[in-house]
Formats: structure tokens, C-alpha cells, sequence
């Protein structure tokens, strides 16, 4: 009896396969994302019409047509003249310092130079001796920048009624962000605690603060509460506007850790009693940073909506990078119809710089982090 042979190869040639689809270049992207449909590709072509259409004449109002040198507002009144930049060179100084003396802003220049050197290397993976600039930026920065902005050992005193401009805006985002979030910490894990006191304490305070819009925050704090001091008893005004942004901003700065928080699976919780580690051992090393890699797009978009609320502290007479900006337009040197939409534009720009950097930031973050809960 014959055996049947089995045969493993073809004896007859296939023909070629097509090369596999990449799926890389400005074409591929471009059909992948703005002509994937048909629907796609009709709001890509209306959106493009909509672009052309009004593009030009913001970018020939903005930089074209703009007035870039002048000392007075007949710079800015030539007929068909676009921005006034010549407004916000000569009032530049104004729009960074507020009222800060000339001879003294040197001091603010080294407080933003001390700033940056200190805060680069801790955004910055693999560099060393993180723990220890960590200590001098919480620590030893904030009594130094105090000493040199306000003044003391050998300073002249200037008064917090002239600090303005981005100045001011940096000093309550900065300290806004740096006490909310130990306080949105402790507030969060004082809401899940199982002692009724600290619970019941944690959840009054968060829900009253959520519960206030910020300008009555700063009204009650720069106009009612020195009404129940007794006589003679004040504080600064800037003082009472930090503490009420920090507190207001800790109350949401909780809400976003929670949910961190509950997003851990309770075999964490079970995995560091099963170990040893006491409550706070297991907070610090176990729960914390895993709750707090969840929610880092939560804390960072805090950080930028605390940013941008900054701008509030008009209402109490503390005048921000917008405030001093809209205070300029009443300069009769400089008020003519593009001042004011070109002072707004400069601040609208200076505010998405700084947002947009932490956004990215938040980004960056989440992809070094890896945490299986960055954005696809």
C-alpha cells in the first residue's frame, strides 16, 4: 500500500503582496485625522474657509499694520493703524511691577531669577540633590523672597499698595497653588477618615468653601473682616487675599485628590496592613502617589483655573497683570480705540503662556509617569 505524501510547500508562486500601510508622513496623518470621513473632511474644509477668512486680517492688524514705536497716543491714531504696541512698550515696566519703586525692582528681578533657577532643576528628571532644593524652594525661598520684595535687614520697606502687575499675579497663583495642595490633601483624607469628628470638620469645610464664589471670598476678607477685629487690629490687604485664595482653592484641591483616593482598589489598602505599615506610612508610601499620578490633569487644571483667578483681586483694589493693564487705559496720554483691545490681547497672551506651559507640563508628567491613566 502506497503512502500519501503531504506536501508543505507550494509548488506554484503567489504573487506579491501590497506593502503594508505605514501610516506615517503629513499625508497619512492628514487623511487619518482630518479626512478620515466623509463628514471630516466637510468641517475640515469649513474650518480651513473660516481660518482664511479671518486670519489675515488678525495677523495684519496684530503685526502689520500695528504701531510698534511712539510716545503718546497720536502714535496710535493713524487712520488704518492696527495695535498699539507702542502703549504696552511704554507702559511695560507698569505691567510687570505695578507701582514697585524703579530703584528697587532690581529686588523683583532677583526674586523671579531665584524662582526659575530653583523650580527648573525640579521639573527636570535625573537631577540630583532633588530632596534638597525641594527643601530650600518650600523653606528658605519664601522668607527670602519675602525679605526681598517687602524689605527688611537693611531694605528699604516697600509697602504691598505698590506691588502690581504680573508681580502680584505670580505671588498669589504661587502661594495659591503651594497651600492648597498639602491642605487639599489633608482635607481629602480628613473626608474619608472613620472618626466622625475630623470627617464631619473636613466635610463642613470643603462644601462651605465650594459653596462661596471667590469675589465674596475676597469682599468678606478685605471689607468685612476688619469690621470684626477689635480696633486698631489689621492686616494687610495682599495678606487677606492669599489666605482666601488659598483656602477657597484647597476646598476643590480635596475634591480632586478624593477621587484619586477612591480610585485606588481597596487590595492597596489591604496589601499595606497586611505588611505593617501604620495609616500614615501607608498614606505616604503606598496610597498617596499612586492617588495623586491618577489625578495629575485634575490638580494641574486647578493650578490654571487658580492662575487665571488671580484677575479677581481687582474687586479689592489689588491691581494684577489685568488690573494695571485696564488701569493704563485711562491714561489720557495713551487713550485712543485700539489701546484697549491691544492691552487686552497683551494680557490675554501673558496669561495662555503661563496656563499653556503648565498644561504641557501636566502632559509631560503623565507620559514620564506612566500611569495607565494619561490621555490616548
Amino acid at each position: 500500500m502506497a503512502t500519501p505524501t503531504i506536501g508543505y510547500v507550494s509548488t506554484q508562486e503567489l504573487p506579491a503582496l501590497p506593502p503594508p500601510d505605514a501610516g506615517r508622513g503629513a499625508v497619512a496623518w492628514l487623511r487619518t485625522n482630518l479626512f478620515a470621513t466623509p463628514l471630516n473632511s466637510a468641517l475640515t474644509i469649513a474650518v480651513g474657509l473660516l481660518l482664511a477668512w479671518a486670519l489675515p486680517p488678525i495677523i495684519n492688524w496684530l503685526f502689520f499694520d500695528a504701531i510698534w514705536d511712539g510716545d503718546s497716543r497720536e502714535a496710535c491714531l493713524v487712520e488704518g493703524a492696527g495695535a498699539c504696541w507702542a502703549f504696552v512698550k511704554a507702559k511695560f515696566g507698569q505691567f510687570i511691577y505695578g507701582r514697585y519703586p524703579l530703584d528697587q525692582r532690581w529686588r523683583v528681578d532677583l526674586v523671579f531669577i531665584m524662582l526659575v533657577v530653583g523650580l527648573v532643576p525640579l521639573a527636570m528628571p535625573k537631577v540630583p540633590y532633588k530632596k534638597q532644593n525641594a527643601i530650600l524652594m518650600l523653606v528658605v525661598f519664601p522668607f527670602v523672597a519675602y525679605v526681598l520684595l517687602y524689605g527688611g535687614f537693611g531694605l528699604p520697606v516697600v509697602e504691598t499698595a505698590l506691588w502690581g502687575g504680573l508681580l502680584v499675579t505670580l505671588v498669589v497663583a504661587i502661594v495659591g497653588i503651594v497651600a492648597s495642595l498639602p491642605l487639599g490633601i489633608l482635607l481629602a483624607l480628613g473626608r474619608q477618615s472613620k472618626l466622625p469628628v475630623i470627617k464631619t470638620a473636613s466635610v463642613v469645610f470643603i462644601e462651605f468653601w465650594r459653596g462661596v464664589p471667590l469675589i465674596t471670598v475676597l469682599f468678606m476678607s478685605s471689607v468685612m473682616l476688619p469690621l470684626f477685629l477689635p480696633p486698631g487690629t489689621n492686616f494687610d490687604k495682599l495678606l487677606r487675599a492669599l489666605v482666601g485664595v488659598a483656602l477657597f482653592s484647597s476646598a476643590y484641591m480635596a475634591e480632586v485628590i478624593r477621587g484619586g483616593l477612591q480610585a485606588i482598589p481597596k487590595g492597596q489598602y489591604e496589601g499595606a496592613a497586611a505588611v505593617g505599615l501604620g495609616y500614615w506610612q501607608s498614606m505616604r508610601l503606598i496610597i498617596l502617589p499612586q492617588a495623586l499620578k491618577i489625578v495629575i490633569p485634575g490638580i494641574v487644571n486647578t493650578f490654571i483655573g487658580l492662575f487665571k483667578d488671580t484677575s479677581l483681586v481687582l474687586i479689592i483694589g489689588i491691581f494684577d497683570l489685568l488690573g494695571i493693564v485696564q488701569l493704563n487705559f485711562t491714561d489720557p496720554n495713551w487713550a485712543s480705540p485700539v489701546t484697549p483691545a491691544t492691552g487686552f490681547v497683551f494680557a490675554a497672551f501673558v496669561f495662555w503662556i503661563f496656563c499653556f506651559g503648565m498644561s504641557r507640563y501636566s502632559l509631560y508628567m503623565e507620559r514620564r509617569l506612566e500611569t495607565g491613566h494619561k490621555r490616548r
